[in-house]
């Protein structure tokens, strides 16, 4: 793929039995088909290069035609053709040593550098000193293979730069016992870190605003790494890389995957567009090219966006991951060989993965959380109003940001979380009465790096500018990082007690971030992690209220469902 080989760093050695491998005797496989030569493409992506129905990729206004109101009812956004490949991977991936050519297996194993960008923090291990995984899913639009080409599709892309189509984390609970999954709108506008290139040497800078797809382009798949940790938070310990050619090989081993329409449809309106999808009302196991046509419909599902394919997409991912953990007829040893060859050679992964018996292990640890306790999610987002990003979205203000921090956090989506501890009573006022804001002093610091995020810039000096509103026109920025996860703010001496805490009321803070320190002189306000933005503080969920926000529409492993078909496009 591409000009710039990805390293390969397969793990020499006899093949081991079975039993040595910790492997099932049983094969429940999947993936895609390999890439010559095993190579990947550099370089930028332009995000209008041609999507899967013909039209733009990148073109948001395009692909939205539908009005605001649908997006609540209907499912998910854009989680794309390859992503039901990937988790079906590493939800069921288990092999049977007598069908694996072990060392030949491990040389076909692709591996990239994990981030190309800063240092991530450790994970925070939980009372049974236990951690949680996170493994982000990369599907890259590449059409630079025969395999992927003869699937059709974007044209005028093939043998171009790869996108980052699909974007989606997946959370493994610290105590295994639940998966939580983000995807993240392809054409959502961030801003992407320094990524250094570590084939090439090249740097990449620190960018404005850009659409997240076009990291892949700033180095490989670390940089989309990087980028997701830049604007969550999240540790991420794994990626996996894949292109869109092992949906056709997947569905045709498990023999395919059942979906169901409602009305007739055919996926083709006047000009030519669609996917040729062409189905009879009710339920239908689809395979191969079909498959793929389902994945990729647009004009023909719902309201004709994006929105709606994105709907149909998780209705076919939850399909298939149901089917793959019932299915019993996956017993031939040629077809589980040829399988399990076709998922490694569909693979990039970071090198923390160093040999497919550590990926199928990967598997055997997520197979065991039943779909139940699988809630997938989509980003809360919002149409935003930048300039030349018409159509595009951002992150949801608050919303977006209480799902990020659940998932820190290891708190269940589905709202299935243990019971907390009694939340600590706050502390009483300050029997010192405060002065009056325009004579209380305070240095404010910026520690929106607490949480291995890049500073936000600028935010001490924003800070002063709000307590000055506020009266207290003494307040001073101090150039100062000081690094925090949670704002806090700190006085030196008793007789502060009451002016500290004036402050914290006056921007929403609570009281038990007030906090006497010898640390200090006077009072310092350290804007942590957890106020990157905005006026006021943001309200903390109380420990027995951290629910998913409905905006971010989460959507059951289990769930089943028809897809609406668009008027025009039945017969």
């Amino acid at each position: 793929m591409g000009q710039n080989s990805v390293r390969r760093e397969g793990t020499r050695s006899r093949v081991p039995h079975a039993r040595e491998l910790g492997w099932d005797d049983s094969l429940y496989g999947e993936g895609g088909e390999q890439a010559p030569g095993g190579r990947r493409s550099r370089g930028g992506g332009q995000s209008g290069s041609d999507g899967p129905d013909g039209g733009p990729a990148g073109d948001g206004a395009g692909r939205r035609r539908g009005a605001p109101g649908r997006r609540g009812k209907r499912g998910k956004r854009r989680i794309l053709r390859w992503v039901a490949s990937v988790l079906s991977l590493l939800i069921l991936g288990t092999a049977g040593a007598g069908y694996l050519y072990y060392e030949h297996l491990n040389s076909k194993l692709k591996k990239d550098d994990l981030t190309l960008g800063g240092k991530m923090r450790e994970h925070q291990a939980n009372s049974a000193g236990q951690t949680p995984l996170n493994i982000l899913l990369i599907g890259s639009d590449a059409r630079d293979s025969k395999e992927n080409q003869k699937l059709g599709g974007a044209t005028k892309t093939f043998g171009g730069q790869p996108l980052a189509d699909v974007q989606m984390l997946l959370h493994l609970s610290a105590d295994r016992s639940n998966i939580s999954v983000i995807s993240m709108p392809r054409d959502t506008v961030v801003k992407i870190p320094e990524c250094k290139d570590p084939d090439t040497d090249k740097t990449y800078p620190a960018t404005g605003w850009k659409l997240t797809n076009e990291s892949l382009g700033r180095g490989g798949p670390g940089c989309t790494v990087a980028t997701w940790y830049e604007l969550t938070g999240i540790t991420i310990d794994h990626f996996m890389m894949i292109d869109f050619a092992g949906v056709v090989s997947m569905a045709d081993a498990i023999g395919g995957v059942p979906v169901c329409v409602t009305k007739n449809i055919h996926s083709r309106n006047r000009q030519g567009e669609g996917s040729g999808l062409k189905l009879e009302a009710g339920t239908h196991p689809v395979k191969g090219e079909q498959a793929l046509q389902w994945l990729r419909t647009r004009y023909g599902f719902e309201d004709g966006t994006d929105l709606a394919r994105t709907h149909a997409q998780h209705m076919y991912m939850n399909s298939m991951v149901r089917e793959l953990r019932e299915n019993t007829k996956l017993t031939d040893p040629s077809k589980l060989r040829s399988l399990a060859e076709a998922a490694i050679g569909a693979l990039t992964v970071d090198k923390g993965i160093d040999s497919v018996k550590q990926l199928y292990d990967l598997g055997g640890t997520l197979k065991s959380v039943p779909t139940g306790r699988i809630t997938m999610t989509t980003m809360p987002n919002f149409y935003t109003q930048r300039p030349g990003f018409n159509g595009k979205v951002e992150p949801k203000p608050g919303d977006a940001e209480q799902l990020f921090r659940m998932v820190r956090e290891d708190i269940p989506l589905d709202g299935r979380a243990a019971a907390k501890k009694p939340v600590a009573v706050a502390p009483a006022l300050s029997k010192d009465p405060a002065a009056e804001p325009g004579e209380i002093a305070v240095m404010v610091q910026n520690g929106t790096g607490g949480d291995g995020r890049f500073a936000q810039k600028g935010r001490a000096a924003a800070v002063v500018g709000i307590l000055s509103g506020k009266g207290f026109t003494q307040a001073r920025a101090d150039a100062t990082k000081n690094p925090q996860d949670k704002t806090v703010i700190r006085f030196s001496n008793a007789e502060l007690e009451g002016d500290a805490q004036a402050i914290a009321k006056s921007l929403g803070i609570p009281l038990t971030s007030v906090k006497k320190s010898t640390d200090v002189t006077g009072i310092s306000l350290i804007v942590g992690a957890d106020w990157r933005q905005g006026e006021t503080y943001p309200k903390t969920a109380p420990a027995d209220d951290n629910k998913t926000p409905e905006s971010a529409r989460a959507l059951n492993g289990e769930t089943e469902g028809c897809m609406d078909v668009q008027p025009g496009f039945t017969w």
